[in-house]
């Protein structure tokens, strides 16, 4: 009994610092939120339990939460991917959204007598494109070690300048109104899951890709290299691992899931392209990554907290007189506390008094 104690107690204290992890960063963020919602004279309870409301309250609202969240399970798996192999990859924004405008292109282009076929051929265009979107940071780096944040952030400007531009040129709709692609034909729409609500097929997609990284990531010896090179780089080198390879690999992976999410939201949520497609989805999914510690499961989590948030946002600033600047305090709080170990920290002092 003691032997089987001794090989369970390691098991449950790394889910218990997984947990900590995970619920520190979220717990500061109420208190600084509930501290300013002091300071202008409403009642942090009362505003806590009302978000809680909005965003799983009822089915509707539960449905609401998972469709804010459709585009954070993507953005976060592929900037987790980079993370854990020590590559900063801060070019997930523009991958999404080249991805997005090229699910759009052949959802309107394609003739509608293709049927479904349309949807997978949609989602592997977005693909492609957008894994070669960032193999040239990847080459780059692995090549000339070019500094892979520079490189990936000013790729999203470039994102944005290309795709503002062609929606508002060549690809611009001519019976809607400004900044607006054609919408998709009916049959490249990826169907909703709860009518009326938003949430559609683009969800599941996104679960399955969240459990592929799982077992990439601690079931295939690329992602145990990935997360070697990650914790060593010298020591990777050593054993034979390719350091360059491995580095073209996780951002090409990162690039390809970027796309599938752009072309998620293109066909699911929006069944066309916009200007200003993503409000930041791609750097809110560095958030998540960071606050799930580069985990499948604290990846899902992180996203439907703050697809949580954003649902809720919104409806909260309508029926009540909390002003929407507090949601942005408790996500910004969260992003900042996510990248800080405070809370493992505490537990592992807490258990060398013991």
């Amino acid at each position: 009994m003691a032997e089987e104690a001794s090989i369970r107690r390691p098991l449950f204290e790394g889910w218990l610092d997984r947990g900590v992890g995970l619920a520190f960063p979220f717990l500061v963020a109420l208190v600084v939120a509930a501290f300013v919602l002091l300071l202008i004279g409403e009642n942090p309870i009362d505003v806590f339990a009302l978000m809680f409301a909005e965003s799983f309250g009822t089915q509707r609202r539960i449905a609401a939460t998972l469709s804010a969240a459709t585009p954070l399970l993507f953005t976060g798996v592929a900037t987790a991917i980079c993370f854990r192999s020590g590559v900063f990859n801060v070019g997930v924004e523009g991958a999404f959204v080249v991805g997005g405008l090229c699910a759009a292109f052949i959802g309107f282009t394609l003739p509608a007598a293709l049927g479904p076929t349309l949807i997978p051929l949609a989602f592997g265009f977005a693909a492609i494109v957008s894994a070669i979107w960032l193999y040239v940071p990847g080459f780059l780096l692995a090549r000339y070690e070019v500094d892979e944040v520079v490189s990936t952030l000013m790729l999203n400007f470039v994102a944005f300048g290309i795709t503002g531009y062609l929606v508002n040129g060549p690809l611009l709709s001519e019976i809607s109104g400004n900044n607006v692609t054609p919408l998709v034909h009916e049959a490249a729409q990826l169907p909703r899951l709860l009518p009326p609500s938003t949430l559609h097929a683009g969800f599941l997609v996104g679960i399955l890709v969240v459990v592929l990284y799982g077992i990439w990531a601690r079931r295939t010896p690329s992602g145990f290299e990935a997360a070697l090179v990650g914790q060593s780089k010298r020591f990777s080198s050593a054993v034979g691992i390719s350091i360059p390879a491995t580095i073209i690999l996780v951002m090409v992976l990162s690039g390809v899931i970027s796309g599938l999410g752009g072309g998620s939201h293109a066909l699911g949520q929006l069944h066309r392209f916009a200007d200003g497609f993503s409000p930041g989805y791609g750097f809110t999914g560095m958030a998540v990554a960071l606050l799930g510690r580069n985990n499948a499961v604290g990846i899902f989590l992180g996203a439907v907290l703050f697809g949580a948030l954003a649902s809720a946002g919104t409806t909260v600033q309508l029926f009540s007189d909390i002003p929407l600047d507090i949601v942005n305090i408790i996500e910004g709080t969260v992003m900042i506390f996510a990248v800080v170990e405070l809370g493992r920290i505490s537990l592992s002092r807490w258990r060398a008094r013991r």
